[in-house]
């Protein structure tokens, strides 16, 4: 079966048969077959979900069953897509440490969604009447019976995880691109289908698996790498002088920073808080006892992936220069290059399969949650709410084909960048629901009208700065803060004392303190 999603695709592409001939050299036999191996599995893994997938709330939380350890695996590598070894390894490439600014806020604003926020929107998501999805979430916690809120928030959802899904599109298509010499278009349907095949059949519980497998294999590779790329330059010191010998201002975490240029790179971690695709899994946790373990595990796989990541992109300066004679034409491929030219040919299929599953690991799980938006809060809301389980779980899949298509066509320019793609959609979202989310489970005062104002100026300021490019600042800093001002400006203007939604909020704080006490 995997055979036919790959395979099949090499031997039939515009150059596939010179291709699928040439694989069987030693490199190129022992990569496609650890490709094709790690498809199958993921494949199966599909099939297995897919037995237990029978209603929708299976199809879309996974029936809020995950342990912690996979609730912890799986929110890291749905939101660690192809860029962590692709768009930031190549930025560390042409800027050196002074790009490194990116993981540092990012690290920081991941603890802080974990330590503030999981815990909390899983009993509230919970017990507000059983919120499958942000906008149910935001709807039910704000009392919207006209579900303005919720339509304002699906229909962000779907602009910004179109462009995400896209990116994760084009990542894939940079491998195969890179690895098997494909034409751009043709390695762009391989990765495609891949990870549609599997999202199709399994849903959420196939996710979250397949999630967990990817994770352990992206911390795999990202740890091992770097230590054999510093070897392979005769240690440390001898890397670093070649590195100097390239761009002595390298290794300076400051270099050429200003101020509004550190604030872009630290501002990434604000998105956090708003990243639907992350904060499912919180969801979908088991308890929220276990949210303590579980921000443990992540956020030390977390960590190590993103030093792996710097690491491999700084190095990989000493690399060119070590080996002159290998071109890197494409800063975002370095990691594939250092891969293919320092590794025997089965470890490096291996590592390799790493950026798959990078790149499958949030691709997957962007488009779940952009499907069962469209299914649970258009199709079941709108056009059938009396739909049976079985239909609503169809109706998932036929979403995710739909919105899979939208992604593939915008992901077809061969010039699209990996980090700008996803810095667009981090920033859409980030601004959009980060300030709603945050301040939603922390603030009785907070109104619908408030809810409402924040996510439309989060969004709007996104599309606008993207478009000005005010001060070269990147969008989601003045979008987050925009948004907050918004929210708490307009949650006054409408705020009337002891309303429906604060006593709401007064109910679920007391079901979440009564769950972290729970044993």
């Amino acid at each position: 079966m995997a055979l036919s999603v790959a395979s099949w695709c090499l031997l039939y592409s515009r150059h596939g048969r010179e291709q699928f001939a040439g694989c069987f050299t030693s490199l190129m036999f022992s990569t496609t077959t650890t490709f094709i191996v790690y498809i199958l599995c993921m494949l199966i893994i599909g099939i297995v979900a897919a037995r237990m997938t029978t209603s929708l709330n299976d199809y879309v939380l996974g029936g809020r069953s995950l342990g912690r350890f996979v609730t912890a695996l799986s929110a890291g590598a749905s939101d660690m897509s192809g860029w962590l070894l692709m768009g930031l390894p190549g930025a560390l490439f042409l800027s050196g440490l002074s790009e490194a600014w990116i993981a540092i806020g990012l690290t920081v604003g991941s603890w802080c969604n974990w330590k503030f926020v999981a815990a909390r929107l899983r009993s509230f998501t919970a017990n507000a009447s059983d919120a499958l999805t942000l906008p149910d979430y935001l709807s039910a916690r704000f009392c919207d019976r006209l579900r303005i809120c919720s339509i304002i928030a699906a229909f962000i959802i779907l602009i910004f995880f179109v462009v995400y899904c896209a990116s994760g599109m084009v990542s894939g298509a940079r491998l195969f691109e890179q690895t098997f010499g494909l034409d751009y278009h043709n390695a762009l349907l391989i990765g495609a289908v891949s990870t549609i095949f599997y999202v199709f059949i399994g849903g959420f519980l196939a996710v979250s698996w397949t999630d967990t497998v990817q994770a352990s294999l992206m911390i795999f590779a990202l740890l091992l790498t770097p230590m054999v790329m510093i070897m392979d330059c005769g240690g440390f010191e001898v890397a670093n002088q070649l590195i100097a010998q390239k761009d002595a201002s390298m290794d300076d975490f400051l270099s050429g920073m200003t101020v509004i240029g550190f604030l872009s790179l630290v501002g990434w971690g604000l998105g956090y808080v708003g990243q639907p695709h992350i904060l499912v899994r919180f969801m979908a946790a088991g308890s929220v006892r276990g949210m303590g373990d579980a921000r443990r595990i992540s956020i030390t796989w977390m960590a190590l992936c993103l030093i792996g990541a710097v690491l491999i992109g700084y190095y990989g300066v000493a690399f060119s220069m070590k080996h002159p004679e290998v071109s890197v034409k494409n800063p975002e491929q370095i990691f594939i290059i250092v891969t293919q030219t320092l590794f025997n040919p089965w470890i490096a299929g291996i590592l390799l399969s790493a950026i798959l599953a990078a790149i499958m690991s949030t691709l997957s799980c962007q488009l779940l949650v952009a499907s069962t938006t469209l299914t649970a809060d258009f199709y079941r809301r709108w056009l059938r709410p009396n739909a049976s389980q079985r239909e609503l779980v169809w109706c998932g899949r036929v979403m995710l084909l739909i919105v899979a298509v939208i992604a593939y066509v915008i992901a077809l320019d061969p010039n699209s960048g990996i980090l700008k793609l996803v810095a667009y959609a981090w920033a859409g979202f980030g601004a959009s629901f980060g300030p709603s989310i945050l301040i939603s489970v922390f603030w009785s005062r907070m109104t619908l009208p408030g809810a409402i104002a924040g996510m439309a100026v989060g969004a709007l300021t996104v599309i606008i700065w993207e478009i000005g490019g005010f001060l070269g600042l990147y969008s989601i800093v003045p979008s987050f803060l925009f948004s907050a001002i918004a929210i708490f400006v307009v949650s006054k203007m409408t705020y009337k004392q002891g309303n429906e939604c604060e006593t709401l909020f007064n109910e679920l704080e007391k079901k979440f303190w009564v769950e972290v006490k729970e044993k």
